[in-house]
């Protein structure tokens, strides 16, 4: 079998930059759209913005830790890359797909592989009304915002918040409050991964909140849709034995 064709994207960092250089001229370099597997050097901040600008191609993506955590990235090794992208094993996630109205009534619609968050835009708590499919679920969340997360992006923002670890077969979202005010130490709940989340913001005008698809911002919003994006796939890369479902247990462990 022949070797796989490599594109090689790298974050604007000096060290991304230069393993970038060293890699081309070892295993040179084609474009994304002529790639068998995309090579992503950077952080999990690159990461996710490289799945989310070749969604359209379906081709792999391995990443190569250049940044801190790494946690959606390989180790960064040189040598030998050629065997580590042949015996690499792949998973495949569903991103989030948020559709959030403005005040003015502009929709902003976006994708998200770790998280949609809401935040408040300002001094005071935001007042959040959660649905799901279709139900209401709280009348009232009082807090500084609340997100949903898949199971692949629970170890990010979800956990700082507090909200489970997710492991990456469960099926599930999960629904975190942050600083929840009313109703006292409410962290949130697990739903199925089918399950249609919205959000409506309570006197938005004197308690603004803004959204977010993975740190994306939509601005200001007064409503915000999330449900599963079934239609859209990424495909990441993992040396063996180092894929997300043991990441995220070896996460609890920590």
């Amino acid at each position: 079998m022949s070797d796989p064709k490599i594109a090689f994207m790298a974050s604007d960092t000096s060290i991304a930059e230069t393993a970038r250089r060293h890699l081309s001229e070892e295993y040179g370099d084609v474009s994304p759209e002529d790639a068998d597997v995309i090579v992503a050097l950077g952080g999990d901040g690159f990461m996710l913005q490289t799945l989310h600008g070749t969604q359209h191609l379906d081709t792999p993506v391995y990443g190569m830790n250049c940044g801190t955590v790494g946690f959606l990235m390989n180790e960064y090794h040189e040598p030998a890359l050629m065997a580590r992208l042949m015996a690499a094993e792949e998973e495949v996630i569903h991103p989030l797909r948020m559709r959030a109205i403005a005040p003015d009534g502009t929709v902003h619609e976006g994708l998200a592989i770790n998280e949609v968050s809401l935040l408040r835009a300002g001094p005071q708590a935001a007042k959040l009304r959660i649905s799901v499919d279709g139900r209401m679920r709280l009348d009232e969340l009082v807090c500084d915002g609340a997100l949903v997360s898949t199971p692949a992006g629970s170890t990010a923002y979800n956990y700082s918040a507090h909200g489970p670890i997710l492991p990456i077969g469960s099926d599930v979202l999960a629904l975190t409050a942050m600083s929840a005010f009313r109703p006292r130490r409410w962290r949130g709940a697990l739903l199925p991964s089918g399950a249609k989340v919205r959000f409506d913001v309570l006197q938005p005008s004197k308690r603004p909140v803004m959204a977010d698809a993975d740190s994306r911002t939509a601005g200001v919003v007064v409503s915000v849709e999330i449900e599963t994006a079934k239609d859209v796939k990424h495909r990441i890369l993992f040396d063996p034995g180092h894929g997300l479902e043991e990441r995220l247990i070896r996460e609890q462990f920590a």
